[in-house]
């Protein structure tokens, strides 16, 4: 069945050219137990090697059942050592981290066995060398002995009609090594084993042939027993090994050794870090970059915020804001929504402690409280400052014991400061004012007369009013004048007939962006300095002396209408599109504050995108050939076994895909540790700031992309390897480093 006809084998070292061997012509049959010896150097084992495929040759043919050979590919050769060859070696090639059955097992998989198939098999295969109670032990565990048993069984599990075997009693005492010589004689009775050996006297007496070899050259050739001729040559069933035992040789391969999974998870896990953390970073500074607008109509350009109205023009009411609570993704609702772009201006009685502040409803707060107490009354507050702000750190207990009032105003807004919350965000900012809905609400009718043109019409004249100090046309409400009625200062008689405008007609118009309104009064009063402290409880010497008083419920009802504009704040930036159209199909009008910035840095921000995937594409780059640089160190450790697959009949597709499974649960594995890291950190758990600093700015689909990433460059290392691989011989990838 195998025939060789003037063989040679040459090597090229330096530009010097050596015969492995010369000329050689021999032929095979099933059922010989042929033994190959002659000194060391004399081709035997050169012979071996292209016998069994594991080497080529350059001159002459060999015949595989009358098949040519001299045109095999390295993927011919394979196929060639997987349907007919067997080999065992003096140094066995077992897999030190199997167990005995796997050893035996590993064979059977490569060649698509399926589980059930295999388990009885491999039982009978090892009970048939005497090793059924060591099946469960690791092969680097056993002796010399048992060792070349578990690599004949491993022989026999293959079915193939030729074993050739190279010193295999090379490292076994006299005793050990009659017992696997008489193991191969009897194999020898439906199959072609030929041993290769230095010691005649171990196999002289069982041999069927002895052929002697001598500088390359076959000497001699001697049949001591004639075979039966008629044995059928049988081949083994070529498939490819299936996708689930794939899986489970790489899952063995991932843990079987301790140490190479520790190393390999390492370097994943620094892969990881570094992808997720560059890439973090640069969706923060992008993010950031993003923000640096501005707008002159907006003091706060939170991204997440969208200023909302009714499409009718209608007041958003306490129904229309509870279902908009229930939309997913919204944190929160600034009910009075002019409050947020507005600073207000306090100071306390005495004038030597004053604050500029924002004012928020205190549902906003979401930090604790660093010095004081929650807010009791309406008029209480906490306040948001800088830890270096001045009053609020180094007067702190003089700051909380006074009353502040707007703009240093005693009869205006005031209120009470009872606690006090730090922040490093306001370093650079004014403060926040948190307090109760009730006090933002009382607020919120100054902060519609600011926002409204007013005119008063008397005598059938219009006048402007402003809200301003001073101003004869400035509307002030009092208790002190009755419904219906407005008290004016004599100042303005002049405008009215006889310069007397007492019971004359006074309207008051207002016009803003969300309504027009009218109020028609009666002048009943005008006051002077005589008359002013006991019609309106002030002095000539008050700010609001020259104004114009109407009655408390009468200015409610032209700056107290309800609420029509407010913004909704989304919890992440990302969802926001998505909440700004489930508004707007609910009736809203819509303004997203992140879209209204004058960002003179668009040029800069598209230059940042560019370096982003600049800087990833180099990340990725140096990861790749870092991290291949380490997993070669680490696969190289088990060159052999690689190796040992490729003799065993190993295919390159199959030896790669074994490889991607154990890179991919590797990689996955450190992957997965670092995103529960993540979460724990997340979750408060841990506190590492370097981790906390990128989380909000990472989303899912960058989870996503990273892992892609992280996968692809599994596969391409994998695939690297393997082709590193399978360059050379089967032979010279084991004999030499990868």
């Amino acid at each position: 069945m195998l025939k060789l006809k003037n063989v040679s084998k040459f090597y090229h070292n330096n530009g010097v050219i050596a015969a492995g061997f010369s000329k050689v012509s021999i032929d095979f049959k099933i059922g010989e137990f042929v033994a190959i010896v002659g000194e060391s150097g004399s081709g035997k084992s050169t012979l071996l090697n292209v016998i069994s495929g594991l080497d080529s040759y350059e001159e002459g043919e060999m015949y595989i059942n009358d098949e040519e050979t001299s045109h095999y590919s390295e993927s011919d050769f394979e196929e060639y050592r997987k349907k007919y060859v067997s080999n065992i070696f003096q140094n066995f090639n077992l897999v030190n981290s199997y167990t005995v059955y796997q050893n035996v097992e590993l064979v059977l998989l490569l060649n698509g066995y399926k589980r059930e198939e295999i388990k009885e098999k491999v039982l009978s295969i090892i009970d048939q060398v005497g090793l059924s109670k060591y099946k469960n032990t690791k092969a680097s565990k056993l002796s010399g002995g048992q060792k070349q048993r578990v690599a004949i069984a491993r022989a026999l599990a293959k079915e193939t009609p030729i074993i050739v075997c190279d010193e295999p009693t090379g490292n076994l005492d006299s005793r050990a090594a009659k017992g696997i010589i008489k193991l191969l004689s009897d194999i020898s009775y439906n199959k072609l084993v030929i041993v290769v050996t230095h010691n005649i006297s171990e196999i002289e007496n069982l041999a069927t042939r002895i052929v002697r070899m001598h500088d390359g050259k076959i000497v001699s050739d001697k049949k001591i027993k004639e075979i039966d001729n008629d044995i059928d040559v049988g081949t083994v069933s070529c498939k490819n090994i299936g996708l689930f035992n794939t899986i489970r040789l790489g899952f063995r391969n991932t843990f079987n050794i301790f140490s190479k999974f520790a190393l390999m998870f390492s370097v994943f896990l620094f892969i990881t870090v570094s992808l997720l953390s560059v890439y973090g970073s640069l969706k923060k500074s992008e993010y950031e970059n993003s923000k640096n607008g501005n707008n002159y109509y907006f003091n706060d350009l939170s991204d997440t915020r969208i200023v909302i109205r009714k499409t009718d023009g209608s007041t958003i009411n306490s129904d229309d804001l509870e279902n908009i609570k229930k939309i997913n993704n919204v944190e929160n609702i600034a009910i009075n929504d002019l409050l947020l772009d507005k600073y207000l201006w306090f100071q306390n009685e005495n004038g030597d402690i004053s604050f500029n502040a924002t004012l928020n409803d205190i549902s906003f707060l979401n930090k604790k409280i660093s010095y004081g107490k929650m807010p009791e009354a309406d008029n209480e507050v906490l306040i948001e400052v800088s830890e270096y702000d001045y009053y609020f750190n180094e007067r702190l207990e003089d700051a909380l014991s006074e009353i502040y009032y707007l703009n240093g105003d005693k009869s205006s807004f005031n209120l009470k400061v009872v606690g006090v919350v730090y922040s490093n965000d306001l370093l650079y900012s004014n403060s926040i004012i948190y307090g109760s809905s009730q006090l933002l609400n009382n607020y919120m009718k100054t902060v519609n007369r600011e926002y409204s043109n007013v005119v008063i019409n008397t005598n059938n004249k219009n006048y402007n009013s402003y809200n301003s100090i001073g101003d004869n046309f400035t509307i002030i409400p009092s208790d002190k004048v009755i419904s219906g009625c407005s008290y004016v200062s004599e100042n303005i008689n002049y405008i009215c007939s006889n310069y007397d405008c007492k019971n004359k007609s006074l309207n008051i118009m207002i016009d803003n962006l969300y309504y027009s309104d009218k109020l028609e009064l009666k002048i009943c009063n005008v006051y002077n300095d005589k008359n002013v402290n006991k019609l309106l409880d002030i002095n000539k010497d008050n700010y609001q002396y020259g104004s114009i008083f109407i009655n408390l419920d009468d200015y409610n009802s032209l700056f107290d209408k309800g609420v029509y504009q407010s913004s909704v704040f989304v919890n992440h930036v990302d969802n926001i599109d998505d909440v700004s159209n489930l508004l707007e199909n609910m009736g809203y009008d819509t303004l997203q504050i992140r879209k209204t910035l004058n960002n003179d840095g668009s040029d800069a921000a598209q230059i940042l995108k560019i370096i982003k995937l600049i800087i990833i594409i180099i990340l990725v780059l140096t990861l790749f050939f870092i991290s291949y640089f380490v997993i070669k160190l680490i696969l190289k450790s088990r060159n052999i076994y690689f190796s040992t697959l490729r003799i065993l009949g190993g295919s390159f597709k199959q030896v790669k895909r074994i490889t991607d499974v154990e890179l991919l649960i590797n990689s996955s594995l450190a992957y997965f540790s670092y995103i529960c890291l993540m979460i724990l950190v997340s979750k408060g758990i841990f506190k590492i700031t370097f981790i906390s600093n990128i989380l909000e700015y990472l989303k899912l689909k960058d989870y996503i992309l990273m892992y892609i990433i992280l996968v692809c460059m599994s596969y391409l290392i994998s695939t690297r390897f393997a082709s590193k691989i399978f360059s050379k011989s089967a032979l010279k990838s084991y004999r030499e480093d990868i």
